[in-house]
């Protein structure tokens, strides 16, 4: 008689999309372990630094059905109008929250500040184990399980599971050891991505330009900041 995997699902990364969907199967009876390769909060981890995150309004909702909104609403800019434009050409387009009967158009919010409360939530999952730091060495897909082998500390152990779930970002060490094909290329431009305090309110209205040598955006962030 074979025995039952130990997890019913693995989670490799701990970024957004990671935590997320731990956070998001929640309650559901699953038992399910999360791998990543950064201690929890420290700084360096990549996917929550200080660049803005523009939210839908629809990802605001999933959020709080997941019950972390409320934690992110503080730090989260709402959009309330957008202003779009073309250099060159008169006219423009403008789309107001209050003419779509929503509270807002979408949210602003740091992937720190997003990434602290996720985190924080993390623990709060009962049948989730956090594996971290640790590091991925190397998974066999037998059919019905995936065994999963990990280095933490030094030490190397075998996990298995009955799925197993790329979160490990764009460079995926899964996906490229399943031979997953992509496509590359370069766009041939550079783009600067910065957040900025003006000199005047942004009144929760986020700017988008067109011009000859690519867009501009200007969205409304907390404290008084924007992002470009």
């Amino acid at each position: 008689m074979t025995r039952d995997p130990a997890y019913d699902l693995i989670i490799v990364g701990g970024g957004m999309v990671g935590a997320s969907l731990a956070i998001a199967l929640a309650g559901r009876g699953l038992r399910m372990a999360l791998i990543e390769a950064y201690p929890p909060g420290v700084d360096g981890q990549p996917s929550y630094d200080d660049r803005a995150i523009a939210l839908a309004y629809g990802s605001s909702r999933i959020f709080d059905a997941m019950g972390v909104w409320p934690a992110m609403r503080g730090s989260a800019e709402p959009i309330h109008d957008i202003h779009v434009s073309d250099r060159g050409h008169f006219g423009f387009t403008r789309l107001a929250a209050e003419d779509e009967g929503v509270p807002a158009l979408g949210y602003v919010i740091t992937a720190r500040e997003l990434g602290r409360v996720l985190l924080e939530q993390l623990p709060q999952v009962g049948s989730l184990d956090v594996i971290a730091p640790a590091r991925l060495l190397g998974f066999v897909d037998a059919g019905d399980r995936v065994s999963v082998e990990v280095e933490r500390d030094g030490l190397v152990s075998t996990l298995e599971s009955r799925l197993l779930v790329a979160a490990d970002g764009g460079n995926s060490t899964i996906r490229e050891r399943l031979d997953v094909p992509v496509q590359r290329w370069q766009y041939g431009q550079s783009a600067v991505v910065t957040n900025i305090t003006p000199a005047q309110a942004h009144r929760n209205v986020a700017y988008e330009r067109f011009t000859d040598s690519g867009p501009v955006a200007l969205l409304p962030m907390s404290e008084g900041r924007c992002a470009v």
